[in-house]
């Protein structure tokens, strides 16, 4: 069975050989980065247990890809901040956020090309032209601001208790702290949703 619902199966075997079932040949996990780039959908199962380990090996070749010299995507510091959300109370907001992110990211940056292409042409520099430096780092800058203040939305109670210490004043009733949590969700979903359309 080449196919399922659509998606190219790749088996995995014990020797770490995979197998694409769409061509019947063995592939690489360069192959598979190349699929990724062509937007080939495809589905790894482990070929003995038939479990999908499509998120292993997809996470195994950001690793190689990060390994080339030259050819890092991710800042130590974005590595420092998403292994510390590993098992904490945030981890589940941050695979969402991270997807409405690229998603943003891709729309902006077709949106760029689109503008170059309609300002010089369809010319073989133009399609290959990257974005300017200083764009590119006021994207990375706007999506770490809006990282980072989901975070806090999220940690309302962090401070807080400090802050009103300060004042001499007692800390908000859990009732109240709950509402404000609440609302602070609600605020956050409308962020997310309008970043989705």
């Amino acid at each position: 069975m080449a196919k399922k619902d659509g998606q190219t199966i790749i088996k995995k075997y014990a020797n770490r050989r995979l197998y694409n079932t769409g061509t019947s040949s063995y592939v690489t996990l360069d192959d598979l980065a190349v699929m990724v780039k062509d937007g080939d959908d495809f589905v790894v199962l482990d070929a003995k247990s038939g479990d999908d380990i499509t998120h292993s090996v997809l996470t195994q070749i950001i690793f190689e890809q990060e390994s080339k010299t030259g050819n890092t995507l991710l800042p130590v510091s974005f590595l420092r901040q998403l292994i510390s959300y590993y098992g904490d109370q945030m981890q589940m907001l941050v695979p969402s956020y991270l997807e409405h992110s690229m998603s943003a990211f891709s729309a902006q940056q077709d949106q760029m090309r689109e503008q170059v292409t309609k300002a010089f042409g369809d010319t073989p520099v133009t399609r290959n032209m990257q974005l300017p430096l200083q764009v590119m780092e006021d994207q990375v800058r706007r999506n770490t601001e809006m990282f980072q203040q989901a975070m806090q939305m999220f940690s309302p109670f962090v401070g807080a208790g400090s802050a009103d210490a300060e004042k001499g004043e007692k800390p908000k009733s859990e009732n109240n702290d709950l509402k404000e949590l609440k609302e602070q969700l609600s605020a956050l979903q409308d962020k997310l949703d309008s970043m989705g359309e």
